[in-house]
């Protein structure tokens, strides 16, 4: 199995297990807080952040391969992650599931689209900084993962 093909898979893999935890909540587990520092985060915030996050980085990801620089040097997280959070204040847990299915599905299309050389680009990651196309993409389940670990503790999974 190639590189791309397992970083693919990994992330449909990954894609399917937050979609069944995600699916069974209840409207209540919906507003169970996961995060209290600074502006608290529900399940659903967790989900918009998920969804919003994984958009953005498959555009930037984009612009990398079309030999773009990737992020600034002053962009905040933390800014983009608040706008992103009033954008999508709107959204029903179960519209911002049917987005997370939609923009997984779009991640999974881009990297099985790529090349070899592709994952060699590099670029400016948001978090990570100076990095390749192959870590990026890691970086995109492995950052559902570090939020899944938050949301065991509270769901008691």
């Amino acid at each position: 199995m190639s590189e791309i093909t397992e970083l693919a898979e990994k992330l449909k893999s990954e894609g399917e297990k937050f979609v069944a935890i995600f699916v069974d909540l209840t409207d209540d587990q919906w507003q169970t807080e996961v995060y209290t520092e600074g502006t608290t985060w529900t399940l659903r915030n967790v989900l918009s952040h998920f969804v919003t996050s994984e958009r953005g980085l498959i555009k930037l990801f984009e612009q990398i391969r079309q030999d773009g620089a990737g992020s600034s040097e002053d962009f905040s997280i933390d800014r983009y992650n608040a706008s992103m959070q009033a954008r999508t204040k709107g959204s029903t847990p179960q519209e911002l599931l049917e987005q997370y299915k939609s923009v997984r599905a779009e991640s999974i299309a881009w990297t099985s689209s790529l090349s070899e050389a592709d994952l060699e680009k590099q670029g400016r990651h948001p978090f990570l900084g100076m990095t390749t196309i192959r870590e990026m993409i890691k970086m995109l389940y492995l950052h559902n993962q570090i939020h899944y670990r938050d949301m065991k503790k509270v769901l008691k999974l």
